[in-house]
């Protein structure tokens, strides 16, 4: 393929000696898949691709996710060493981040390269002013774009892609958390069809919000369980003893292997390891840290993975990318205040409409098994003749 002016003069740029590579790690033997993540929101399904195809005995170099890293410039010479010493047989980047000069390589080497989870293309260096035509060039490099949607396509097929795909999103590794079956089986038998709710992960100062909910819930459902898990395990017992002599609630503390008995109010654990379990009890988790936090301290994913429908906070944190997915869907059910949780909590009381939450967020934690399958048979034919 002839290449334009304006990536002629990109490749031309800066050119020097190229580095050594004796500080990136060996390369392991066989065929090797070179995947990159600009951001972690997409790191998570090339993570899980990256064990299908190690499942394979296929090598896998994962960068943008603390692995390796790229090559550290667009430098002709820094790409060529980089390939000199990985030697993939195809590159996949996720989201739409093009690297003119390091497509430019792979084509003249013949690696196939793919964009996955495609959003919309653009240029690493934002360099597209300086060289005509650089962003088309680069997607013409692209063997296949794999689009999230059709407004992402549009983009692609706009930029100068050749070949673009509608299939959606790649799988993520399963958020299902474990858990004792045993352990379950009891607990399930002694709370019975006792409606019961959990409050993960509740940093301090949302504990007098959460409290408030149940005690305007107890209401609706007089026999309705609160599970409540703190932020720091530590606070456990100072938070039982305060609800309990403060403030009159009965309390079962799981560290002093108390049980959830009939007429226990609340329940409190006193770790962080057993989120597997509560989740699997809780028809409705409310997700701490997401209201007057500084964001949610534990992934939407899990609870929406184990079939219980999730109340949130204005306050994301690290999971804005997941909470996004999950209103897109109209999966969880968002709060702007403590009014609001108990308001909130109260129609989820309704098992239907706990259920319907539940089936929504379930589809949104599973979406993508299908897409990472597609793309791993476009994997196995690109990289045949490597094997």
């Amino acid at each position: 393929m002839a290449i334009s002016l304006g990536r002629r003069l990109y490749n031309l740029a800066g050119r020097r000696e190229p580095l050594v590579a004796g500080g990136w790690p060996a390369r392991p033997a066989g065929p090797l898949v070179w995947l990159h993540a600009p951001h972690p929101e997409t790191g998570r399904g090339l993570a899980e691709l990256a064990r299908r195809l190690q499942d394979e005995d296929c090598a896998v170099l994962l960068t943008g996710t603390g692995g390796p890293v790229l090559p550290p410039s667009e430098h002709g010479a820094d790409v060529r060493a980089f390939l000199d010493h990985w030697r993939p047989a195809m590159i996949a980047v996720s989201e739409g981040e093009l690297r003119p000069a390091l497509f430019h390589e792979a084509e003249q080497r013949g690696i196939p390269v793919l964009i996955l989870d495609a959003r919309e293309p653009w240029l690493a260096r934002g360099r597209e002013g300086w060289f005509p035509g650089l962003q088309r060039g680069a997607l013409a490099s692209v063997r296949t774009v794999i689009a999230l949607d059709e407004a992402a396509a549009r983009a692609f097929r706009r930029g100068g892609a050749p070949m673009v795909e509608v299939a959606g999103r790649l799988e993520e590794e399963s958020t299902a958390l474990p858990c004792l079956e045993a352990e379950r089986e009891a607990l399930a038998k002694q709370v019975a069809t006792r409606p019961v709710w959990l409050a993960a992960a509740v940093p301090e100062g949302e504990e007098a919000a959460v409290i408030a909910a149940h005690r305007a819930c107890l209401r609706l459902a007089h026999r309705l369980l609160l599970i409540l898990v703190p932020q720091d395990p530590a606070r456990a017992e100072v938070l039982a003893r305060q609800m309990e002599e403060v403030e009159g609630w009965t309390v079962a503390l799981r560290g002093r292997e108390e049980e959830p008995d009939p007429d226990v109010e609340v329940y409190i654990p006193d770790s962080a390891a057993e989120f597997g379990l509560w989740y699997r009890l809780a028809p409705v988790t409310f997700l701490g840290g997401s209201l007057a936090g500084q964001g949610a301290l534990r992934n939407p994913m899990e609870p929406a993975a184990l079939g219980s429908a999730i109340l949130h906070g204005p306050r994301a944190g690290q999971w804005g990318t997941a909470f996004g997915r999950l209103g897109a869907a109209r999966a969880a059910r968002a709060v702007a205040s403590p009014s609001d949780l108990a308001e909130a909590l109260g129609d989820l009381l309704a098992p239907d409409r706990a259920a319907r939450l539940a089936q929504a967020a379930w589809a949104v934690a599973s979406d993508g098994a299908e897409v990472t399958e597609r793309v791993l048979t476009l994997i196995r034919n690109l990289t045949e003749g490597a094997r």
